[in-house]
This record gives C-alpha cells, sequence and structure tokens, in this order.
C-alpha cells in the first residue's frame, strides 16, 4: 500500500506509522557491513539515514518512485535519492548490496514483474554482491489482521490526531486487494487508497531467484534470523549471484 504515499501531506506519517523495528535493525547490519548499497522502494530513506548516522561513508542510493516519500528522504542530504524504479533507472555492477525492505516485494504481481526486477537488481550487484529482502509468508495469513479494529493511531507533526485502519476487499490467488484509509478529526473528510498485494510461497520465490540467476544464501522466518517455520509470518531472504540464466524460450 504505497500508492498512498505518493501524496507529500500522508507521506509525513510514515515514519509515525512505521516506527524503526527488527527489520530496520536487521538490514542496518548489512548495510553497515557493506561499501555501495542501492535501496529499492527506500520510502522515506529510513535505512540508509540510520547507516549514514552510524558512520557509513561509502555510497548509499535510495531509489523510489513516490515523489511524497522522497520529499521527506530528502531532509537528509547525505544520500543519493534518486526518483524512479528498476524500469527507468539502470546500475551495471556498482553495488555489493541491494536491499528491498518494507514488504515493498509484494507490490509486484505478476511473475515477469518480478522477473524484471530480480534481472535488474542481479544487474546491479557487483559478482560477488548480495541482494536482501522480505516477503510475508502466506502460511501466517497477515491479512486476516488487516481489520479496521486493527487501526493504527498516530499523532502528527502539527499535533492532529491520525487513524489508518485497513479493510481486504478480496483474497484471490495469492492477491489481497485491500484499501488503507486516513482520518482525523481535523480533516474535513477521510483519504482512502486501494491497492493490490502479492503473497508467494518459499517454493515459487526460489524458482523465480533461479530464473533470473541468483542463488538463495541465506533464509530465516523471523528478523532474529530464526530458521523458517510453519508459523513464521516473514520469508526473508539473502540472495547471491549465480550462474547466469539460460535465455527463456518464447
Amino acid at each position: 500500500m504505497a500508492d498512498a504515499f505518493e501524496d507529500a501531506d500522508l507521506a509525513a506519517y510514515y515514519d509515525l506509522i512505521n516506527g524503526f523495528g527488527d527489520d530496520d535493525r536487521f538490514y542496518l547490519g548489512l548495510v553497515l557491513a557493506a561499501t555501495a548499497v542501492l535501496d529499492v522502494g527506500c520510502g522515506t530513506g529510513t535505512l540508509l539515514k540510520a547507516a549514514r548516522a552510524g558512520g557509513h561513508e561509502g555510497r548509499l542510493v535510495g531509489l523510489d518512485p513516490a515523489e511524497g516519500m522522497l520529499l521527506q528522504a530528502r531532509r537528509d542530504p547525505g544520500v543519493d535519492w534518486v526518483r524512479g524504479d528498476l524500469g527507468t533507472v539502470a546500475f551495471d555492477g556498482e553495488f555489493d548490496l541491494v536491499v528491498m525492505t518494507g514488504h515493498a516485494f509484494q507490490v509486484f504481481l505478476t511473475d515477469d514483474e518480478v522477473r524484471a526486477q530480480f534481472t535488474a537488481i542481479r544487474r546491479a550487484l557487483t559478482p560477488d554482491g548480495r541482494f536482501a529482502f522480505e516477503t510475508r509468508d502466506p502460511g501466517a495469513r497477515a491479512w486476516e489482521r488487516w481489520t479496521p479494529e486493527n487501526g493504527t493511531e498516530v499523532v502528527g507533526h502539527g499535533g492532529e490526531r491520525v487513524r489508518v485502519e485497513h479493510f481486504v476487499e478480496s483474497v484471490v490467488d495469492g492477491l489481497v486487494t485491500m484499501t488503507e484509509t486516513f482520518s482525523s478529526p481535523d480533516w474535513p473528510e477521510p483519504r482512502v487508497d486501494r491497492g493490490t498485494l502479492r503473497f508467494t510461497d518459499a517454493e515459487h520465490l526460489d524458482a523465480l531467484l533461479r530464473d533470473t540467476g541468483f542463488d538463495v544464501a541465506e533464509r530465516y522466518g523471523s528478523w532474529d534470523r530464526t530458521p523458517p517455520t510453519a508459523t513464521s509470518r516473514e520469508i526473508i531472504t539473502i540472495a547471491r549471484p549465480g550462474p547466469r540464466p539460460a535465455a527463456r524460450r518464447r
């Protein structure tokens, strides 16, 4: 549900809704150990800002298509913030780490979209580079918890109270379509965004990685690096470039 944050006003609430958590700390350790890092779908840039503040002196690039998010990110000039996506901005062997955080992977709704992303990321990596990302494990059925009664309330920088609620409209073949509603007593009306997320199991995910020339190097089921189990909520993957894939038959 990133579309809402195209809006600069709503993007200002993103960091309030999504505090710095265990997932950020997991990725921060990887970033601090790398020399050149690309954050695909960087949002407001929380991760790369923390890396720079933590002493990272190498190249940090944040890529995001949402101008509203980048307006927040650009308040910190210590990172190269780029508007766009891997379909419009290309990199060639420039990074020893690429990350895709915040479940951004789930906005790609077809195998072809995923293959295009993975192919571009493999091209962006050095031969010994790593690609780290996560997706929600479909077995945990996270969408069942996306209900109005499980909404989140924050207080904005101007003191206004804002509530964020989700409502799932449909779950079909791994595609979850839902609305995200922002409301405040200080606003004349709520603001509603609608979007779809894809849930992919580990077996299919690994096939897509192999198709695009990646080998899975590490796999976790939670941010404390415990192995996946039947009750894991996350599929956390660190992949490395493997043999170049054979040309796909048309």
